[in-house]
């Protein structure tokens, strides 16, 4: 098939009944079972363009109906689709994994002569070969038949503490007093019920604000109290379970720990590294740190005189006072500039300028809510993608943001298709305005959403798109967040709501220079997310008490202890998705310092390197190392001088 007759269309997967849902789902097991046999049925000796072939649309059938059972789990509203796409997940995680643990196919695979393939073919033959392995192929008959049950426990495990995440979204009625320092247009989005009472949610879009503004510090409590009991008490017994049957999957492999098992095909390659990882940035953020919180005491001294202690709930609140007060920047005073409709707008055209596309609305697009947009790529007339955004709260959706794939792109063969399932504030009665970390976060996650579209014209779909090494997927996303602080990228779309002005130069030069302030607490609280993650799967899962460990290293990490009562890990969904990985969004964040410095240089809204680094970095996808990627585009290794001058930046 011609790339000028492909048609992205997988939405249609995902917007039909639940049993046409389930038929596709089965369609797409026979496909792959059928390619796969017809791989097993070859004699020596191979074709090898044959293999790889059958090999790659058998595999890509299974990923591309994974992906949309995902988004079916994830954001669909009809219970019955959200049950579909679990038990397809199931099905599809069981079937791939036994294709892995098939000795025949991994012999045919092996036996390739990959010698007149080039680059990027072999690279992907490694990393298929190595999947096989830590798979288990190679393991006797009992090993494998007990890790293909693990597998499959863990399939259900990891679903069942996504679901207890996404179901309970939790609220309280507070006195109206409560809403004293918020916004206007939040104060109006919260009238008073028939109590008397106002109700908040633990959704990001009510949290958020009222955390930060509020000036009733029992009613912030409450609130942070009852943020951190999502989860409680359904996933205490599921994480325990997913930690122990991880560590009893790693050590049948023959690891030393779940946590050794999942960096090995990392870019920092082991457990040991990643620790000392941590390590190295916690000890650089340290001095910041206390600092940080001197001043943050201080302020709270001026409320509560003889405070001998900032809590956890009062951080949000003292950063922003501290910022007003002694960095004249008063975050409320932004918010009005970031209306959601403007920032979507902006967002779009930013990105179409820098990297020389074109964006087209598909209002006939099928979608699974009415909510959800649909966007065609263009480049000039070139379709290259397609996208949806989903970016608004309701009941059983995703409750953070993140990009989903809905289809892998394959060069000539499927154009890639990507999901942004996000939760801003929904355009209404009232202007929905975002805080400034909304807009950075809609930076971020359409970082992900172009590395998906651009890396998604690869050979193989099986490095197509974001498949690069999983430490290094956050940069290009984080990154992006960048034109979220440039004053020049803002003023192209971030405009009053009211009178249409431009956000003033002076007001973002404010703001960058408050934002410097907190820097260490934030750093420090990354390394306690970070630290978390690699002990709870580091360690023997039977002396390991979740609780306690959180107990333990929150207290070493950053100066807010434990509060006793509360299980913030139990609605961490990292645990799951990331594993012991989470000091992968700092070991980004060190390589996207680095990438930005050749824009730094050239300008941001220059599209020369912007070309260049869709060119050297996105477009590869996953058919190289990133570290090699990363080289191609700087001219050079990277290394930790930009994010050392960033981390050491004076507020």
């Amino acid at each position: 098939m011609s790339a000028e007759t492909l048609v992205p269309d997988a939405a249609r997967l995902v917007t039909c009944s639940p049993a046409e849902f389930r038929r596709s789902s089965d369609e797409a097991m026979a496909a792959a079972r059928d390619g796969i046999a017809r791989l097993k049925a070859l004699r020596a000796p191979y074709g090898t363009r044959q293999v790889l072939e059958l090999y790659d649309e058998a595999m890509g059938a299974l990923d591309d109906a994974s992906s949309r059972a995902s988004v079916a789990r994830h954001a669909h509203p009809d219970g019955a689709m959200r049950e579909a796409g679990e038990a397809a997940e199931q099905a599809l995680e069981t079937l791939s994994n036994d294709i892995r643990m098939d000795r025949a196919v991994y012999d045919v695979l092996a036996s390739l002569d990959l010698s007149r393939e080039d680059a990027p073919t072999r690279k992907w033959m490694e990393k298929v070969l190595r999947e096989f392995r830590r798979a288990g192929v190679d393991r006797d008959e009992a090993t494998r038949a007990r890790v293909k049950e693990l597998q499959e426990e863990l399939v259900r495990i990891g679903q069942e503490f996504s679901r207890n995440i996404r179901q309970d979204t939790r609220s309280e009625a507070l006195p109206p007093s409560a809403l004293e320092g918020l916004p206007d247009d939040y104060v109006r989005a919260h009238p008073p019920g028939a109590d008397g009472k106002v109700r908040i949610t633990t959704d990001y879009p009510d949290i958020v604000p009222f955390m930060t503004y509020s000036r009733d510090a029992e009613a912030r409590e409450t609130m942070w109290r009852l943020f951190r009991l999502r989860g409680h008490p359904a996933n205490q017994d599921v994480l325990q379970r997913m930690v122990a049957r991880r560590h009893e999957l790693a050590t049948l492999l023959g690891y030393r720990n779940w946590a050794a098992y999942a960096t090995e095909d990392k870019m920092i390659r082991d457990e040991q590294a990643a620790a000392d990882f941590i390590a190295r940035i916690a000890a650089a953020s340290e001095a910041r740190m206390k600092r940080d919180y001197a001043v943050l005491l201080e302020r709270k001294r001026r409320d509560v005189p003889g405070a001998t202690r900032v809590n956890p709930w009062d951080q949000a609140f003292l950063e922003d006072r501290v910022k007003a007060e002694q960095y004249a920047f008063d975050s409320q005073v932004v918010r009005p500039y970031y209306e959601y409709t403007r920032v979507k707008q902006g967002v779009l055209d930013l990105t179409a300028r820098m990297f020389g596309v074109t964006y087209r609305r598909v209002p006939d697009a099928p979608v699974w809510h009415p909510d959800v947009e649909a966007y065609d790529v263009f480049e000039g007339s070139a379709l290259k993608g397609r996208f949806y955004l989903d970016m608004h709260p309701r009941d059983d959706k995703y409750k953070h943001a993140a990009q989903f794939t809905l289809t892998s792109g394959k060069a000539g063969r499927r154009l890639p298709e990507g999901v942004l399932i996000c939760n801003f504030p929904r355009p209404g009665a009232e202007p929905a305005l975002l805080q400034h970390s909304d807009v950075e976060t809609f930076f971020h996650e359409f970082g992900h959403l172009l590395h998906h579209i651009f890396g998604g014209h690869t050979r193989w779909s099986g490095v197509s798109g974001v498949r690069t090494e999983w430490d290094f997927v956050e940069a290009p996303s984080q990154m992006l967040e960048e034109w979220a602080r440039d004053t020049a990228s803002l003023q192209t779309f971030a405009r009053h709501h009211q009178t249409g002005e431009p956000i003033p130069a002076d007001v973002v030069a404010k703001m960058r220079r408050a934002d410097e302030f907190g820097k260490g607490l934030w750093v420090r609280q990354q390394m306690f997310y970070a630290a978390l993650s690699l002990e709870l799967y580091r360690r023997e899962p039977g002396s390991v008490d979740a609780t306690a460990l959180v107990r333990e290293l929150q207290g070493k990490y950053t100066p807010f202890p434990y509060v006793e009562g509360t299980y913030f890990h139990l609605s961490f969904g990292h645990l799951d998705g990331y594993s012991s990985n989470y000091y992968t969004y700092m070991w980004s964040l060190v390589i996207a310092k680095d990438l930005f410095t050749v824009f730094q240089r050239k300008g941001l809204l220059d599209p020369a390197p912007a070309q260049a680094y869709r060119r050297e970095v996105l477009e590869p996808g996953g058919s190289a190392d990133a570290a090699k990627l990363v080289h191609a585009f700087l001219g050079r290794d990277y290394d930790f001088r930009a994010y050392e001058e960033w981390l050491n930046k004076a507020a």
